[in-house]
């Protein structure tokens, strides 16, 4: 079993995506709300915004990531994540891709690297090797994102810990509702998009999100 890298310490908890919304201050008043209900990892993932508008934003929510002490990751861009000195970035399933991002965030002052397996542990193994740090799969749900994506299963979830060793984070239509099966299953992360940006309420969502870890993690009496 791979040894759990040193910057992957700590990856277990809520995991909040952007939405795509070029609306800045709306995005950044959501996302201050998520932070402050102790969400601590946040990924930036736009894929509608100019390249400038993605420069604004992800420097804006790296200084609220400082303020609330969460980490930032990028979604599928090295070079945006070194400009605003992001915490890591997250690729998807090209080995040379993730190699190349793994040598890139080495030569600065290191990062976390998540890759997308979808509902591959062959891909699983192959990021682990290249020097992943979380390995990520779903869809696990039905997700307005990605209505249409193939379901991962959890059983997927306790084989990748015990062939890699490596946190790994749950994504797809997850919910409140239904995300205690995937902590149960072993998931490290639950990455969560329109739960909580859609959810009349975003700072009670997530400090539901983060009740349902506390729940399974908390020592018997």
């Amino acid at each position: 079993m791979k040894t759990e890298p040193a910057q992957a310490a700590g990856l277990r908890g809520l995991y909040a995506i952007t939405p795509d919304w070029t609306d800045t201050p709306r995005l950044l008043s959501v996302t201050e709300a998520i932070l402050g209900a102790g969400c601590r990892i946040l990924q930036y993932r736009n894929k509608q915004a100019s390249n400038d508008r993605r420069h604004e934003q992800a420097v804006a929510l790296r200084g609220l990531t400082r303020k609330y002490g969460a980490r930032l990751i990028v979604n599928d861009d090295l070079d945006l994540a070194l400009f605003c000195a992001a915490d890591g970035v997250h690729l998807g399933e090209d080995d040379g891709q993730l190699a190349a991002a793994r040598a890139g965030l080495d030569a600065g002052s290191g990062g976390i690297l998540g890759a997308s397996c979808y509902q591959s542990l062959p891909l699983a193994l192959a990021a682990a090797r290249v020097g992943a740090d979380y390995l990520a799969f779903g869809s696990f749900f039905a997700s307005p994102t990605k209505p249409q994506a193939k379901r991962a299963t959890p059983a997927l979830i306790a084989e990748t810990k015990r062939e890699t060793g490596l946190p790994v984070c749950a994504i797809g239509g997850i919910t409140t509702d239904n995300a205690s099966g995937l902590i149960a299953a072993g998931a490290d992360l639950l990455a969560v998009i329109s739960a909580l940006y859609d959810a009349p309420d975003p700072y009670q969502a997530a400090l539901k999100f983060n009740s349902l870890f506390q729940e399974a993690h908390k020592e018997p009496a």
